[in-house]
């Protein structure tokens, strides 16, 4: 479920925690660890997401309960639609066995906002789509969807408090905020169907991991490749992501055969521009495709078509 992109990113993460802890000659913790963690929040971020929004769906019950609870109940309050509370979609997201399994240890009840809860269902109550659910009669499951993605897309991924809130929880929310979006759009359509202790793939842990101990055993190999290409450059001084995200690259040249060199060098040109400095997507782009073409030319390069491999 994990992309390669996001597993690059835990990766490079938790390489550039490690060298900085290394640099202050501290005792640095296990690298393997670390990026186990990164993964455990992000399914820690897509429970708390589908825990909130079903709390948004079932306010409708506690809406009608409270306001019929009144000492002078009005009539209004004695006919709150509860349709939204009652879905089939809704149930079949709460009778998840799996889901239920992660929920008791992920506890997201300690964290969730129920004012913000109270609140966005308060908001959704006075829109044209809320109003056309509870319209139509009969239960439909595509109506259920409709109005649960309206919900997750409007209301959850598309509000600022909410974005605030889910911000000061999760301090990965900026880097798999995105993926997470994704990953809930496909359990809506398939509820039941997500093992969350696999939220990443045996075979994409097997690379996260062999990328990371790669570039840890073979740093100084790697920088051998790096070090020539940097001119009048002292090594020092180079920013510490970017030269982690160069040497991630090059490891990948060498020691991952299906992984297409073009495809390398676009992945880490990406991360240097967004996680660096201005001018870094372009310094990895010089270096990486200057080592990727001595490679070539030296026949250093054993790349498998990953079709075949």
């Amino acid at each position: 479920m994990i992309s390669r992109r996001n597993i690059r990113v835990k990766v490079m993460q938790t390489l550039y925690a490690y060298s900085a802890e290394a640099t202050q000659e501290s005792k640095a913790p296990s690298p393997s660890r670390i990026l186990d963690q990164h993964f455990n929040q992000t399914r820690s971020l897509f429970v708390y997401l589908i825990y909130f929004l079903t709390q948004v769906a079932r306010y409708a019950e506690k809406d009608a309960h409270k306001r019929a609870s009144k000492f002078i109940p009005s009539a209004t309050d004695l006919n709150v639609n509860t349709k939204l509370a009652g879905s089939s979609l809704l149930w079949q997201i709460l009778e998840d066995k799996l889901l239920e399994e992660q929920l008791k240890k992920e506890k997201p009840e300690q964290l969730i906002d129920e004012e913000l809860v109270k609140k966005i269902y308060n908001q959704l109550t006075k829109t044209a789509e809320y109003h056309h659910y509870i319209s139509v009669k009969q239960q439909s499951k595509q109506e259920d969807r409709k109005i649960f993605e309206f919900i997750l897309n409007d209301y959850l991924l598309g509000n600022e408090d909410f974005i605030a809130h889910v911000e000061e929880l999760f301090s990965n929310w900026n880097d798999d905020g995105e993926m997470v979006a994704q990953l809930m759009q496909s359990y809506l359509h398939k509820p039941g169907t997500i093992k969350f202790q696999e939220i990443i793939s045996p075979d994409k842990s097997r690379f996260a991991h062999s990328l990371l101990s790669t570039v840890i055993e073979k740093n100084d190999y790697l920088l051998d490749f790096i070090t020539p290409k940097l001119k009048n450059w002292d090594p020092d001084r180079i920013a510490l992501l970017d030269m982690v995200i160069m040497k991630m690259g090059v490891a990948e040249f060498l020691y991952f055969e299906t992984i297409p060199p073009k495809v390398t060098i676009n992945e880490y040109i990406d991360l240097a521009k967004e996680y660096s400095t201005a001018q870094s997507g372009h310094f990895v782009n010089g270096i990486l495709d200057n080592i990727h073409k001595e490679l070539a030319q030296q026949g250093r390069l054993k790349k498998t078509d990953y079709k075949k491999a």
